[in-house]
C-alpha cells in the first residue's frame, strides 16, 4: 500500500465526509491500524447515511411504495448502497433490516414470490443479490450453481442469454464477477466458483475492459464516464476496482484503462461524478453530477496504487 498522510490535502478532503467514506479512506489510503479502521467503521451504523437508509425500511421489509419504482429495485439497490457504506452486518440495526428482508421479501408473483436471497431469473440481478448474501451472511449455494451453469463459452455472462444471446454482455459479467468474488471471500474458495470467476475475468482482460475483441475498436464510450453507484452499468473504473479486490496481478490488457482513469483526474486530483444513472437511488450520497466527488476519488486512488503496485 502506498500510504498517504491523513493531512495530505486531498486525504483530508475525503475525510472531512461521511464515517462510511471516512473509515474505506483510512484502510485503503492512509494505511491506518486496524483498530483505528474498525472504530471509525463503527460509526457507520450509529450516524450519517447509512441509519438514515435503514430508518427508511417499512415493518414489512420494503424499501420505497411500490409507485414511483418497484419494490425489487429500492430493495436490491439501497441493500446495496448499505454494502457500499460498510455498515457493520452484525450491528443491530442491519441485523433488523435482512431479519425482514429473509423473513418477508420476495421478489413477486412473476417469479414464484422467490425469497429475496434466492434470486430471480437474471444474472446480472442474482450477481448482485450472492454479493448481498454474502455481506449479510446469507448464503444460497443454490443461486451460485445456477450463476455457474449459466456461463458463456466466451466465459462471460448475459441476461439476454435466455432469449438466445451467446455472446456475453459486460454490464451483466462485471455484476456476476462481484457476486461471486464477494461468496468466496464470506464461505471460502472452491474449484468450481474459482475457474468461474477467473475465466469472466479473461473475458474482460482479453478484450482490454473497454474494446472489441474483432477490431479493437471502444465499444461503448459511455464506460470511460464514472458513477456512483454504478447500479447494473458497467464502466472500467468498476470493473478495475473488482480487479484490484480480486487481488489479480496487473498487466497490459489493464492499460488502456488505466489511462482513462488517468486522463478523467482535474488538476486538484480529484475526480469527478460524470454521470448520475436513471432512477439512482439517495442522490445526496451519490453527490452531484459534473462535482468533484469523494466516492469516484476513493475508487480511483486505490486502483491506481494497485496498478503502482506492478512488478
Amino acid at each position: 500500500m502506498i500510504a498517504r498522510a491523513v493531512d495530505d490535502p486531498l486525504v483530508a478532503w475525503l475525510l472531512d465526509a461521511d464515517p462510511s467514506i471516512r473509515w474505506q479512506v483510512l484502510r485503503d489510503l492512509a494505511g491506518m491500524p486496524s483498530g483505528t479502521v474498525a472504530a471509525e467503521r463503527s460509526l457507520v451504523a450509529a450516524e450519517g447515511w447509512a441509519p438514515r437508509l435503514l430508518d427508511q425500511q417499512r415493518v414489512d421489509g420494503q424499501w420505497g411504495d411500490g409507485v414511483d419504482l418497484p419494490f425489487w429495485w429500492t430493495n436490491l439497490y439501497t441493500l446495496l448502497y448499505l454494502r457500499d457504506l460498510g455498515v457493520d452486518p452484525a450491528s443491530a440495526g442491519a441485523r433488523t433490516a435482512i431479519d425482514r428482508v429473509r423473513n418477508s421479501v420476495t421478489w413477486g408473483p412473476e417469479f414464484g414470490n422467490s425469497p429475496f436471497f434466492e434470486g430471480e431469473v437474471e444474472p446480472c440481478i442474482n450477481g448482485r443479490v450472492v454479493a448481498l448474501g454474502a455481506y449479510f451472511g446469507e448464503r444460497s449455494d443454490r443461486l451460485v450453481d445456477r450463476l455457474l451453469s449459466e456461463q458463456l463459452a466466451d466465459g462471460g455472462w448475459n441476461c439476454e442469454a435466455e432469449r438466445g444471446s451467446v455472446r456475453s454482455s459486460f454490464h451483466t459479467t462485471i455484476c456476476v464477477l462481484e457476486g461471486l468474488l464477494a461468496f468466496e471471500r464470506a464461505f471460502g474458495s472452491s474449484a468450481p466458483v474459482t475457474d468461474a470467476r477467473e475465466r469472466g475475468q479473461e473475458y474482460l482482460l482479453e478484450r482490454r475492459l473497454l474494446r472489441r475483441l474483432s477490431t479493437g475498436e471502444i465499444i461503448e464510450p459511455a464506460w470511460t464516464k464514472f458513477a456512483f453507484p454504478p447500479l447494473w452499468h458497467y464502466d472500467v473504473l468498476r470493473a478495475l476496482d473488482y480487479l484490484r479486490a480480486a487481488g489479480v496481478q496487473t498487466d497490459t490488457r489493464v492499460e488502456d484503462a488505466v489511462a482513462i482513469v488517468l486522463q478523467r483526474r482535474q488538476a486538484d486530483g480529484r475526480w469527478l461524478l460524470d454521470v448520475r444513472h436513471r432512477d439512482t437511488l439517495y442522490e445526496e450520497i451519490a453527490g452531484a453530477v459534473g462535482e468533484p466527488n469523494r466516492w469516484i476519488t476513493l475508487r480511483a486512488l486505490r486502483v491506481l496504487d494497485w496498478y503502482g503496485r506492478r512488478d
